[in-house]
């Protein structure tokens, strides 16, 4: 009787197509991701004070930086051997035939990890042009990351991909693009803990009001995504094959650094101990 509860899953990953390319369920979810995080971003840009003509400079900064990183991350952290082989693939959403030839894959393989290092790098270059202080925009992308976080998960989702381990519990998904196995619907757990994470951050900013140091909000963003990602990754399937030689897989050897970097920011800057003086030529505008 217990098998009757399992969801059986086999959405149609695309969406719809024009002139014969594919809208995929996965690119919705992306641009969704990417919409609500510029809305938090802005909002929270006004609140700041911030000069708002560098705010489209931002936009373009993080969604490169994001992109750019993700792409470079999968190929690089989870298949290398192939990537370097064919480099093209790396650029473009192609994937070459054996018999020669290309046919249109879009973006096949995004991974967070590279993702989040490189938006730390494009808000770098940001903020080293704008002069605006580096932690005020990790801080502001950190309240919106776990938003953006839980719907790529729910892309992951979309796509029967990024699946957990076989289990007998009642809302077990039955993935049938994979197998028939029952199983932890991973992604779903992570798009839940990410929209909570949200929540908290959005309810510790309430209650803190300006109490907390530059970095402690990008510090706790960064910690409690890449802390469950760590313990949640117990529950999903391996994702390339030279992860099963390794005592733990790479998406949790990528979160041990992560994890560390953000506990250092929450545990120095819960108390905002250092008086950040405004600039006497713009009020509101951090120039440190």
């Amino acid at each position: 009787m217990m098998e009757l509860l399992y969801i059986h899953w086999n959405p149609d990953p695309v969406l719809f197509s024009v002139a014969g390319i594919a809208i995929r369920w996965y690119s919705i979810f992306w641009l969704i991701a990417i919409w609500a995080d510029s809305q938090v971003v802005y909002k929270l840009y006004k609140l700041k004070g911030l000069p708002m003509d560098t705010f489209q400079t931002l936009f373009l900064y993080s969604f490169l930086g994001i992109f750019i990183g993700a792409r470079l991350g999968h190929c690089l952290f989870y298949e290398p051997g192939y990537y370097l082989s064919h480099p093209l693939e790396i650029v473009l959403p192609i994937h070459e035939l054996p018999g020669g030839g290309w046919r249109f894959t879009g973006y096949a393989g995004l991974a967070s990890h590279g993702g989040t290092l490189g938006l730390i790098i494009a808000l770098a270059l940001f903020c080293r042009k704008t002069r605006i202080h580096y932690l005020d925009i990790l801080d502001m992308m950190g309240i919106a990351a776990p938003v953006a976080a839980g719907f790529i998960r729910l892309a992951n989702l979309m796509n029967s991909e990024i699946i957990g381990m076989p289990a007998d519990v009642p809302w077990a998904f039955v993935f049938e693009r994979v197998d028939m196995l029952p199983r932890h619907p991973a992604q779903l757990y992570e798009a839940l803990a990410y929209f909570l994470f949200f929540g908290v951050m959005v309810a510790i900013v309430w209650l803190r009001r300006g109490r907390c140091g530059r970095g402690f909000y990008f510090g706790l963003c960064i910690t409690l995504i890449f802390l469950f990602r760590f313990f949640i990754e117990f529950l999903k399937e391996r994702q390339v094959d030279f992860e099963n030689a390794m005592p733990i897989d790479m998406g949790q050897v990528l979160s041990i650094p992560f994890v560390v970097l953000g506990l250092y920011f929450v545990i120095t800057r819960w108390n905002n101990t250092v008086v950040d003086r405004l600039p006497k030529t713009g009020q509101g505008k951090s120039r440190k």
